[in-house]
């Protein structure tokens, strides 16, 4: 079974920074794809960023691309997302979640961590 715990949530000011993180107990983290979604209230889920092993095959969404950044470190099975020049429409339960790389379906999600940009 695949559990993923975020961390890293909290209120930042507008133009601030902050960095995700997400631990997946996976047996082979290479065969995962990661990925960030959020959640405002209100909206629709939203796909924020992926990243497959190599860090290669990474891929933002338009709202947040040159701001935010995804890195893995494969030794620890982790996943980051580094969030910069922050907006308060970035405010949204920010979910990690995991597919198989020869899947299409994000089956494996974390519970969720609030970030609030607000000053």
């Amino acid at each position: 079974q695949v559990q993923l715990v975020e961390s890293g949530g909290g209120l930042v000011q507008p133009g601030g920074s902050l960095r995700l993180s997400c631990e997946a107990s996976v047996r082979t983290f290479s065969t995962y794809i990661m990925a960030w979604f959020r959640q405002a209230p209100g909206k629709e889920r939203e796909f924020v960023g992926s990243s497959g092993w190599s860090g290669a095959d990474t891929y933002y969404g338009e709202s947040v691309k040159g701001r935010f950044t995804i890195s893995r470190d494969n030794a620890k099975n982790m996943v980051f997302l580094q969030m910069n020049s922050l907006k308060p429409e970035d405010t949204a339960v920010y979910y990690c979640a995991a597919r198989l790389k020869w899947t299409t379906r994000y089956d494996y999600w974390g519970q969720g961590t609030q970030v609030t940009v607000s000053s």
